[in-house]
């Protein structure tokens, strides 16, 4: 099959196995209202999905450098659907909610990087890089279309039918991996599934990967509590403008948010690779950063101006992103890439189940007005900027 094709076809997958990723976060004033959560349940709620993702992402990532990806994949595939069915019928409140978002982030744990690992795998030549980021984007657009169609089917079928519709995203993916990813063996399929201590040295003996695991977890502490918070921060800035009535629902200016990212993230790795991958990161951390600082300030502005500005938010925490992930693929060890892996998505996703925690515990003790938004969204910003020290620390010698 042509590298195109199965690139586009393995992308394509991947944003059918998010359709349910986005589905707590794009409905949390419903089920704030409905269950009677505070803002640091929601949190925990929020967090737990990525919980989830850390704790599996090590064993199961690490995992592909000794059996195929399919026999990673296919399973959390179907555990990524069984979760979004279950909570569609299940769910009750905090505990259930969060039970069933934890399986759901294993099934995502399970489906992002072996995917990733699977397309690498396949790919060569001077074009990888970039198609490694249109896998990266792809997850944008994932998260995207799940915010939208979260919005678009509650007020018609409900929250408990509209999610278990959604499951039916991972299963499309799981057919389209099955049927069309070569299966190739790893070159240490015959090392049994455990991790040497000898493998564990090398990939932290690397200092560049070790940078690009770190400065990961920054990104994502900034980027996934952002979109855990931002439908939240949408409808609290209507609530400012009671005659007001946008033209769309704050689920639907989410979606245009978060699809703002894709192109961000293709053409921030297009700068890295124009400017040099660690000047340009460092530029694209310290802007979003900085930015963050001042967004939750802005809630009393204009509707309009505050959904401008949470876009250009929005497009400046996913510079970083692609470059992030292909710079650890060009420094990862082949022999080692899937544990390198297992290590940047613990790194990212444990930062990324933290930071709606924190998010959510600094609204409730600042008092849930514009200062409290703007306070969370400051702790955002300020850790993103410590990527860039650890690529300024972690630099090759």
């Amino acid at each position: 099959m042509p590298q195109g094709r199965l690139v586009f076809l393995i992308c394509f997958a991947e944003i059918l196995s998010m359709t349910g990723t986005m589905y707590f976060p794009a409905l949390l004033p419903s089920f704030q209202a409905e269950w009677g959560l505070t803002n640091t349940a929601a949190g925990w709620v929020n967090g737990v999905f990525f919980a989830g993702y850390a704790i599996a992402s090590p064993l199961l990532v690490s995992f592909t450098d000794r059996v195929t990806a399919h026999r990673i994949y296919l399973p959390s595939a179907f555990l990524a659907a069984l979760s979004m069915f279950l909570f569609g019928w299940l769910a009750e409140g905090t505990w259930t909610a969060a039970a069933l978002r934890l399986l759901a982030g294993i099934g995502l744990a399970g489906t992002y990087m072996p995917g990733l690992k699977a397309l690498s795998d396949n790919l060569s030549g001077p074009h990888q890089s970039r198609h490694i980021v249109f896998y990266t984007a792809s997850y944008g657009v994932g998260t995207a279309l799940s915010v939208y169609l979260a919005g678009l089917l509650e007020p018609v079928t409900g929250w408990r039918l509209g999610a278990e519709l959604l499951a039916l995203g991972p299963l499309g993916a799981l057919l389209i991996f099955a049927a069309v990813v070569p299966t190739r063996k790893p070159e240490g399929s015959g090392a049994g599934l455990h991790v040497s201590r000898n493998d564990l040295k090398i990939v932290l003996g690397n200092r560049p990967v070790v940078g690009y695991i770190l400065g990961y977890g920054s990104h994502n502490w900034e980027l996934f509590g952002y979109r855990s918070w931002l439908v939240a921060f949408l409808v609290y800035s209507l609530s400012l403008h009671p005659g007001f009535t946008p033209p769309m629902s704050p689920q639907n200016v989410a979606m245009l948010i978060l699809l703002a990212g894709v192109p961000a993230s293709i053409l921030g790795n297009e700068g890295a690779m124009a400017w040099g991958r660690r000047r340009a990161l460092t530029a694209y951390m310290i802007g979003s950063g900085l930015l963050g600082c001042a967004v939750g300030f802005t809630a009393g502005l204009h509707f309009y101006l505050v959904t401008a500005i949470c876009m250009l938010y929005g497009m400046a925490n996913l510079f970083d992103s692609g470059a992030l992930t292909a710079g650890l693929i060009a420094e990862s060890p082949p022999r080692q890439r899937g544990l390198t892996l297992a290590l940047y998505s613990f790194s990212g996703f444990g930062m990324a189940f933290l930071a709606p925690l924190a998010f959510g515990a600094i609204l409730d003790a600042a008092g849930r007005g514009t200062v409290a938004w703007g306070l969370a969204f400051a702790a955002l910003g300020l850790v993103c900027m410590s990527g860039a020290l650890w690529l300024r620390i972690f630099r090759a010698r």
